[in-house]
């Protein structure tokens, strides 16, 4: 049997004519990735970030990490400071009080049910008010929150140095500072973060990169100054004879701040700067006339060798982090030059994950920016980063706890993962949702008295035993359960990995359809007077985040973003089990995920005058509502149960969806922009202005309000969100445009779904569903090339988007089909080449 027959047989081809072979199956071909497609280190490389004057602010220093530590580079006019942040290094604190009082779910629902249907709010009930308030006592003390881990100084004589401004490498982490000096000679101070271990390194070099005699008169390490009074004092340590400064802090578990010696539940941390100097202290004469020594912690450089320092980041518990300082010796160049090429060695196969080029230059430069950002920011083995990542001082970076808000913030930013190419970066998520198992199922038992994992509101990166947001309105959101879950079945689905579906995502997903299941089946939310139906309602519940929970439980039954995500839910466990061969054990429960998929609520619609019908939040809501979160085309995204799939009906209802909602802002710069790509609707020009809008100097992207209307005024400030850290969420960005070039979640591959035909664009090694990684090219108007790897072995399907017949390509031959769409039985690590018969 020839090969090319094989090779045909394995290619289905729906209902669009015959498959012609086009080469003897004798030779067959080896196909190599086109490498003409995108070369993403030199794109990344050219989306450098250039600051032109001193970076004084928080906000416009640039951002070093290595996904674990932190680093902001600001620079003065006398000066370059470091501040340091960290992904493990957290106020370990937790307040967990009134258990007893806050009773169980039943119990309080049953009180909100008597209370009078007729009052504007439910605070307006004396009850309900006190219980609110007692309810949310923990989440309102100051902690748990990231821990700002210090700042590192070095200080020049303005008379002898200027400081022109900073430039960014992101194709390696480079950031240059670059100097003046008062006869004209231009300096660089070049600064990376190890990739590897928690250490900074710095270099200074003439204009030809040489290493260059020390300008710095003074070096100093900071404690941050938001440091607890009730804790531990740091320990501050010096050996000027070596070149060190360190300080070392205890992170105390107990709420009173105080060092715990017997249990050893303290977490600690050590700054440490080390200087290929010897140090020395000297005095100087304060404003007041009076002579002034160095305190500790600063010091003069005692020579102009060149200069060259390091910074190390350590943390752990507490009685493993001695107080002793480890003497590693001055910092070496050759130390230096080793943890450099093992850091470009780790940027190099990071960059050559994926890629895009694209002839509209600020999209191209969002997409790199961003995935550099996202490297800096997270990485396997490492806490989760929170709502800021490791980037902090002081109390930037700590609103909100900086903690996990498991309402769209924590899953946001790794929706990039997938479509990128980068599902090791969902790796602490996935570490997350494993950490949160314990309180999720011990909440549902005990609060909810059901089965399974109830995932809470708000959570934090320590121990835990109860929700640490138990109040009745956003704590009451059912949501946050299957949206918790949804991004460990997207990892196995891009990836085809069943041991990581049976050993990571199986038991977390069973436990929430377990609660959601249970929840359903409720008799208060199913039959009985309120419904007057045979559906299985998810009531109550409170849209994120809109309403709060009412009086009369108006809006708070079957919205949106509770049936689509319960759903998606309910066929990822269904489609597991089939995989992993579990179908007969969980009988009972597939039994009951099947009568209630049977009987499921709607989803809510309203009428617009001008666009006539259009989905919104909740049942009974009016169609000008203005949304907190893009809640009306939630079923598109990320409920993925609608789409460029669905019938043109549907499709129309979407559109009018789209047009008619409005959406405040804040939390929609990502998401919203999304949900347009996944219709084909999403205007580029417009998508680039909200992004400008939002674009801090550091090149990252704020939250920023867009309107009133909804919990905005004529006298809020748009922009209060933008100095409250680094947006950990918005580095999904490139999942945007991701989804305008390709869309591969559903099951067929659309190419360039989204993107305008009159501009070139190209892409390698985009992740879609299945296991594909797929490259194309567009060129004048027209799909040149597609070719696709089969990780796995699955089943292909492609919507071609050329007219005519379509040559298809792989080592086992070559055929000709004719057709719109393609359906082929591929092999595990095989490549195909797509591309219109000349």
């Amino acid at each position: 049997m020839k090969l090319t027959q094989i090779y045909f047989r394995s290619l289905a081809v729906l209902g669009f004519g015959m498959l012609v072979p086009l080469c003897s199956a004798a030779v067959p071909l080896m196909l190599q990735q086109t490498d003409t497609l995108v070369n993403s280190i030199s794109l990344a490389k050219k989306h450098g970030i250039v600051f032109h004057k001193p970076a004084v602010d928080f906000f416009e220093g640039a951002l070093l990490g290595n996904g674990a530590m932190g680093v902001v580079v600001n620079t003065r006019p006398d000066a370059v400071l470091l501040r340091f942040g960290h992904n493990n290094i957290w106020d370990i604190r937790l307040a967990e009080h009134n258990k007893k009082e806050l009773g169980t779910f039943q119990s309080v629902f049953d009180k909100v049910k008597d209370i009078d249907a007729k009052l504007p709010n439910l605070t307006d009930d004396a009850w309900y008010n006190a219980y609110n308030r007692m309810s949310s006592e923990n989440y309102s003390k100051p902690y748990p929150r990231p821990f700002p881990s210090g700042s590192v100084l070095l200080g020049f004589d303005r008379r002898k140095i200027q400081l022109l401004g900073h430039e960014l490498d992101i194709s390696v982490g480079l950031c240059t500072v670059k100097l003046l000096t008062a006869d004209g000679r231009h300096l660089f101070l070049k600064i990376f973060t190890d990739m590897l271990e928690d250490r900074l390194w710095m270099r200074l070099t003439d204009a030809e990169g040489k290493p260059h005699a020390n300008v710095f008169n003074r070096v100093r390490v900071l404690t941050d100054p938001s440091t607890p009074g009730e804790f531990p004092q740091a320990l501050l340590q010096e050996s000027l004879q070596r070149g060190m400064m360190s300080f070392r802090q205890v992170l105390p578990r107990q709420e009173s701040g105080k060092a715990d010696s017997v249990q050893g539940n303290d977490r600690a941390f050590r700054l440490t700067l080390r200087v290929n100097d010897v140090l020395m202290k000297k005095s100087r004469t304060n404003w007041n006339g009076n002579q002034e020594d160095m305190a500790q912690l600063e010091a003069a450089l005692t020579n102009e060798r060149p200069f060259l320092a390091s910074v190390s980041l350590e943390e752990g518990l507490a009685d493993l982090l001695g107080t002793q300082l480890k003497d590693e010796g001055m910092p070496a160049e050759s130390g230096l030059l080793e943890d450099s090429r093992r850091s470009m060695e780790v940027w190099r196969e990071y960059w050559n994950k994926s890629g895009v080029s694209l002839s509209d230059s600020f999209l191209e430069e969002m997409w790199y920016r961003n995935l550099y950002f996202f490297n800096c920011a997270a990485k396997a083995g490492v806490t989760c980063p929170g709502l800021f990542a490791n980037w902090s001082y002081g109390s930037i970076g700590t609103a909100w706890h900086g903690d996990y808000h498991m309402n769209y913030n924590t899953q946001q930013p790794f929706w990039m993962t997938f479509s990128s190419n980068h599902l090791e970066k969902n790796t602490p998520y996935v570490d997350l949702i494993e950490a949160l198992m314990p309180v999720s199922r011990k909440w549902a038992a005990d609060y909810y008295g059901l089965p399974g994992a109830y995932f809470p509101h708000s959570a934090f990166p320590v121990e835990m035993t109860m929700n640490p947001y138990p109040v009745p309105d956003w704590g009451w959101e059912l949501s946050e359960t299957p949206w918790a879950v949804q991004g460990l079945w997207w990892h196995y689905l891009y990836s085809g990995d069943q041991q990581f579906l049976a050993d990571k995502a199986y038991e977390p997903l069973k436990a929430a359809v377990e609660f959601l299941v249970a929840y359903m089946m409720r008799d208060d939310a199913h039959g009985g007077t309120r419904w007057k139906d045979n559906r299985y309602h998810i009531f109550p519940s409170v849209p994120p985040e809109l309403y709060g929970l009412r009086p009369g439980f108006k809006y708070n039954y079957d919205n949106a973003v509770d049936l689509t995500l319960t759903k998606f839910a309910f066929h990822a466990f269904k489609q597991a089990t089939g995989v992993l061969k579990t179908t007969g054990k969980e009988k009972a429960l597939l039994k009951k995920i099947d009568l209630i998929l049977a009987n499921y609520p709607d989803y809510p619609e309203a009428v617009s005058a001008k666009y006539g019908r259009v989905m919104v939040s909740v049942p009974e809501e009016h169609d000008e509502i203005v949304y907190n979160v893009p809640n009306a085309l939630i079923t598109v995204f990320p409920g993925e149960d609608f789409g460029l799939h669905s019938s043109e009906q549907r499709l129309e209802l979407l559109r009018n969806t789209y047009r008619n909602q409005q959406n405040e802002g804040g939390n929609d710069l990502v998401f919203i922009n999304l949900q347009a790509a996944r219709i084909g609707m999403l205007d580029l020009e417009e998508f680039k202005r909200q992004v400008s809008y939002c674009l801090l100097p550091n090149g990252t992207a704020t939250d920023m309000v867009m309107q009133t209307g909804g919990r905005y005024n004529d006298h809020s400030d748009f922009g209060y969100m933008s100095k409250m850290g680094v947006w950990f969420e918005n580095f999904a960005l490139p999942a945007v445009v991701n989804e305008c070039l390709l869309q591969g979640y559903q099951g067929t591959l659309r190419f360039f779904p989204n993107w305008p035909k009159d501009k070139d664009a190209s892409f390698s090694n985009l992740r879609a569903a299945g296991a594909f990684l797929v490259s194309a090219r567009l060129e004048g108007g027209k799909v040149a090339i597609i070719e696709v790897l089969s990780e796995k072995g699955s089943e292909l399907s492609v919507e071609i988007p050329w007219q005519g017949k379509t040559v298809v390509e792989s080592a086992r031959g070559k055929a000709v089909a004719d057709g719109k769409r393609l359906k082929l039985k591929t092999h595990t690590g095989e490549r195909l080449r797509f591309y219109p018969q000349q």
